[in-house]
């Protein structure tokens, strides 16, 4: 009897072209379907929430996959976290119904961007946050941020060879806190394009460095033209921190809407 699993992994993106399976570099589904087809002697495969960049890490990442395998979600879970490198570990094993899916059920999401500012770098930080020796002027990044908060077409926000069909896109909010030298930048959306966080980042690092006031934020957005922002941002500050779901987590969503994720 076929059964559907939801995973909820983390990983360290570091060694990996990304989520998503890619001819030219070993992604993170990659290893899931080859430990799985290891387990279960069948080729199976893992569906994603949403693609991350090469070099982003994920502190929730969740993805599911159909099996026909008689084997406990405690199992699959001690399982995969035997085989499975160090820099991926699977964090919980749901058995959940078949009209589940991860990415067409997904109603919001929370990235997680961190900066480094101080005179000197850190070594056990490195490939974990974006370091700059420079001070910067959080409050002006602040009121950037406010520009940016609720729905708007982030077309100047939009990577090349972005798919999505429209670029429409919802932020709820945008918080900004100090850790010691760390700044993080945190983002809850219902969805979000191609390197749209990185790209808002670029965007806001010019701010913080007094190249651009806050006010040309959404002169930016406005303009809808993605030469007008700054440049994307390095990946390795990006964490995906969270999937929401909805009550029934049952991925009954109108086909436009997930064609939009």
């Amino acid at each position: 009897m076929k059964r559907k699993l939801k995973l909820t992994l983390e990983y360290d993106g570091a060694r990996y072209c990304g989520w998503q399976s890619q001819p030219n570099g070993t992604a993170i589904q990659d290893i899931l379907q080859q430990t799985l087809e290891r387990i279960t002697k069948q080729k199976t495969t893992v569906i994603g929430s949403g693609r991350t960049d090469a070099g982003v890490h994920a502190e929730a990442q969740v993805a599911h996959f159909i099996t026909e395998s008689g084997m406990k979600p405690l199992e699959f879970l001690k399982a995969l976290n035997s085989l499975l490198p160090n820099d991926i570990v699977i964090k919980e094993v749901k058995e959940v119904p078949l009209e589940f899916h991860a990415q067409m059920s997904a109603v919001g999401k929370i990235y997680r961007y961190t900066v480094l500012t101080r005179d000197h770098p850190s070594a056990l930080s490195y490939g974990r946050c974006l370091y700059t020796p420079y001070p910067l002027d959080l409050a002006a990044m602040r009121r950037g941020c406010r520009y940016l908060v609720g729905e708007h077409d982030f077309t100047s926000f939009r990577g090349p060879n972005c798919k999505a069909m429209s670029p429409v896109r919802t932020i709820k909010k945008i918080t900004v806190w100090k850790d010691g030298a760390f700044i993080h930048f945190q983002f809850e959306g219902t969805g979000f394009l191609k390197y749209m966080i990185r790209i808002i980042m670029g965007t806001l690092l010019e701010v913080g460095h007094g190249r651009i006031p806050a006010r040309r934020v959404r002169e930016i957005l406005e303009a809808r033209d993605r030469q007008q922002a700054g440049p994307t941002a390095q990946p390795q500050g990006l964490f995906l921190v969270q999937v929401f779901y909805g009550k029934d987590n049952n991925g009954k969503k109108k086909v436009a809407e997930m064609r939009k994720k």
